[in-house]
């Protein structure tokens, strides 16, 4: 359980901050709820993360692209069913790619692009549609933790740092092997502490 809970919110992070990196217009827009909503006196807390819809946007979609789990955890069919057209039988080992799903143009305009506003329009409703967790009764039972872990953390690193790229070069988004499905180069980047650190975390 340990391990299920951190691997996945640390791979989560680094494709977020990786794709914050290639899209530097998102990074200035969150930066700038951050600071519109809790200014440079207050350091996020749990209770803000409902303030904060973009920031959930842009976890949203990051979960959407890059999901921690890409093959979900096996499940059996409880009785005979059909999925997809296909007849299955009782007792079947059914998996499920999210990572497929999550990028199929039936269901996503534009899938393979990182556009967190697409969780933000009002009248979609896209909860269906991203099972970075599962869904139903056996979806994960720590979802709940990882979306607030997840929300704190990169929420902190936004507002508490000015963040840049070691060279000119785009961030490389190439997907490694693996069950949460790493980077194949491991991120690196600069960063600077913004005025907010002196007021929160030096005592």
């Amino acid at each position: 359980m340990v391990l299920a809970g951190t691997d996945t919110s640390a791979v989560t992070l680094e494709w977020a901050i990786s794709n914050l990196f290639n899209h530097p217009d998102v990074l200035k827009r969150a930066r700038a709820e951050l600071d519109a909503q809790l200014g440079q006196e207050h350091l996020v807390d749990e209770h803000d993360i409902s303030r904060l819809p973009y920031l959930q946007s842009i976890i949203s979609e990051t979960l959407r692209l890059y999901p921690a789990a890409p093959i979900l955890l096996p499940h059996f069919s409880s009785d005979d069913c059909t999925i997809g057209g296909y007849n299955v039988p009782r007792g079947t080992m059914v998996l499920v790619n999210a990572w497929a799903i999550h990028r199929d143009p039936k269901l996503w305009d534009d899938p393979e692009s990182f556009i967190p506003e697409r969780f933000g329009r009002s009248g979609d409703d896209l909860s269906s549609q991203v099972m970075p967790f599962g869904l139903g009764r056996r979806s994960c039972p720590g979802s709940g933790l990882a979306q607030r872990t997840v929300g704190l953390t990169l929420g902190s690193l936004i507002q508490c740092f000015d963040w840049a790229r070691v060279s000119e070069k785009e961030i490389d988004m190439t997907e490694g092997k693996g069950f949460t499905m790493p980077k194949v180069m491991p991120l690196e980047v600069m960063c600077k502490a913004r005025p907010i650190i002196n007021k929160v975390l030096i005592v």
